[in-house]
């Protein structure tokens, strides 16, 4: 019972560690010393994709279920949550590298949006 109860708060987890490495950007526009936490996640989940690596959560999942008496899902979170809604197809490494430069260049216009309505508004103070 706890290691699946454990296995469901890692999903959660992971899940919206998931939604921040792609979004979190959009909070930086909120609360800017976000970045130093949004940067370093959002460098990771650039690696992860580009370099076809599974999240350390990913298997730490699959442990827990296992202990819990549940078969576990094998391959990566991507491809066992997300790829079955957004792709009817297998995930496959150039897709993996589209995806890892989409989630980059979506990233590096927030930033820049962000760091230019900040640089607009020292303008206006000056």
């Amino acid at each position: 019972m706890i290691y699946r109860a454990l296995a469901d708060i890692t999903f959660v987890v992971h899940l919206l560690f998931v939604i921040f490495v792609v979004f979190g950007g959009l909070l930086v526009v909120f609360w800017k010393r976000l970045a130093w936490l949004h940067l370093p996640a959002l460098l990771w989940g650039v690696l992860l994709e580009w370099n076809a690596w599974i999240c350390p959560l990913t298997p730490l999942e699959n442990w827990l279920l296992r202990r819990a008496g549940v078969a576990d899902y094998g391959g990566g979170f991507v491809e066992h949550y997300i790829v079955p809604i957004v792709y009817p197809d297998h995930l496959t490494h150039g897709t993996q590298l589209i995806l890892g430069t989409l989630l980059l260049a979506f990233n590096i216009l927030i930033y820049v949006w962000v760091f230019r309505r900040r640089r607009a508004k020292s303008n206006e103070r000056s």
